[in-house]
Parts: C-alpha cells; sequence; structure tokens
C-alpha cells in the first residue's frame, strides 16, 4: 500500500483519549501507592496502566494504519471500472483507496459529517485528502438510512465501522435495507464493524441474499483489543 498522503483523523477521538488517560491515571495510582507503601496496591495499578496502555496502543495503531491495510487488501479485488458508493465515508479513509482502484469508475461517498465519530470529520476535509491522494470523488450528504440514489446504481457498496452509529436497531435495519436497494443484482457489499453484524447478516438472508458471510478482520483492526474486534460482512447481490 503506498504512503497515505491525506490526514485521517481517528476514529471515535474520544474512546483513544478515555484510553490515553486512564492509562496515566493509573500510573500516577500507582506510583502513589508506591510512595505510601501499600506496593500490592502499586503493583495492581502499574498492572492496570500498562493493560490499558497496550489498548490505547492497539486502538491508535488500527485508526492510524492497520484499517488501511486491511482495506487495500479488500479492494484490490476491484476491477476498475465500477461504481462504488461509501456508506459513512468520514475524512475519506477508503474512499480513497477506492478511487484509486477505479481509474474507469466512481467513487461516492456519503456522510452526515460528524466530529464525534470520527475528528475533524468535515466534507471540506475529505475533498483535501482526495486532491492530496490525486483521486476524484463524489460527496453528498446524507442519511445512510433514506438514500438518495436510485435503485442499483452501484456495482459496490462499502462501508467502514459506520452503522453501528446509529443508535437503533431499526435504523440499522433500514441502512442494510437502503444498501441493498441501491446495489446492482451481482453486486458486491462490504460492511466492517464491531457491533451489530449478525443482525445486518440477517437483514441480508431476510431480503434473499444467500451469498453472504461474515469473516474476523484480524489484530490489524482491532480497537483496543480483541474484545473490540472488527469483523467483515461480505456478500453478493442475487443477479
Amino acid at each position: 500500500m503506498n504512503v497515505r498522503r491525506g490526514s485521517y483523523g481517528f476514529d471515535a477521538p474520544w474512546a483513544l483519549a478515555g484510553l490515553v488517560f486512564g492509562a496515566v491515571m493509573l500510573l500516577a495510582l500507582s506510583v502513589a501507592s508506591f510512595v505510601f507503601d501499600v506496593p500490592a496496591a502499586g503493583v495492581a495499578f502499574l498492572l492496570g496502566a500498562l493493560y490499558t496502555a497496550a489498548s490505547a496502543a492497539s486502538y491508535l495503531y488500527t485508526t492510524r494504519r492497520g484499517k488501511f491495510l486491511v482495506w487495500a487488501a479488500e479492494l484490490d479485488r476491484l476491477r476498475g471500472d465500477e461504481r462504488l458508493l461509501d456508506l459513512g465515508c468520514g475524512r475519506g479513509a477508503v474512499l480513497t483507496l477506492a478511487a484509486e482502484r477505479l481509474p474507469e469508475g466512481r467513487a461516492t461517498g456519503v456522510d452526515l459529517w460528524r466530529s464525534a465519530d470520527q475528528s475533524g470529520n468535515d466534507e471540506s476535509v475529505t475533498k483535501a485528502n482526495a486532491e492530496a491522494e490525486g483521486v476524484s470523488v463524489e460527496l453528498f450528504t446524507g442519511d445512510m438510512r433514506e438514500l438518495v440514489f436510485a435503485d442499483e446504481s452501484f456495482d459496490v457498496v462499502v462501508s467502514a465501522l459506520a452503522l453501528h452509529n446509529i443508535p437503533d436497531a431499526e435504523g440499522r435495519e433500514r441502512a442494510v435495507r437502503e444498501a441493498h436497494r441501491v446495489l446492482r443484482p451481482g453486486g458486491l457489499m462490504l460492511i466492517a464493524d464491531f457491533q451489530h453484524t449478525p443482525a445486518y447478516e440477517d437483514t441480508l438472508r431476510a431480503l434473499g441474499v444467500v451469498d453472504v458471510r461474515r469473516r474476523d478482520l484480524g489484530r490489524r483492526y482491532w480497537y483496543g483489543g480483541p474484545w473490540f474486534r472488527t469483523w467483515m460482512l461480505e456478500a453478493r447481490k442475487p443477479a
């Protein structure tokens, strides 16, 4: 994978900040415990600090490097002439990777541009990142539960840790149904998330999709450790 020239921020920055803060506080408590001659507590706090720091390091690696490697490998299967839609594209980490692989196709992203989900999430930033990577993309402001695109508009639909931000199960189901609606027959769907992927699969099977599977994306996509591992839902719409 080429070195990324864009600026892609941090996924859920509040979570990473919480891990870093927790590690610092536990380390401070460990030092205080040793100073006040409570070694057992000092050791316990120190182990907690190391554990939390390791989780922060895992989270940082995923958001800055690991996810790019995973998605680069996933998108290498593209022919180059597809129309691709990225649901919840954010600052364009996946969208620009896709656009690089679509010299004769088109990469389109849709987002509500909320910085709580990704630091500095703004349409202007995504445009700047596309320019930095030397690719062309289309951007839309919109809700993935109610897409403006016509039926069967795209050859590929992707989403990276976006659907779980919809707060209710009904809304997430609507988003999956919309992704299915705009996907052409025979088209590919790739949804990466660390929550709710079995429900996404159930929705697709209810829509008649039989070529669907979930797989663990491994350590490069851990947000803090294996308890926050990311799963890929891969589906092919019946032709």
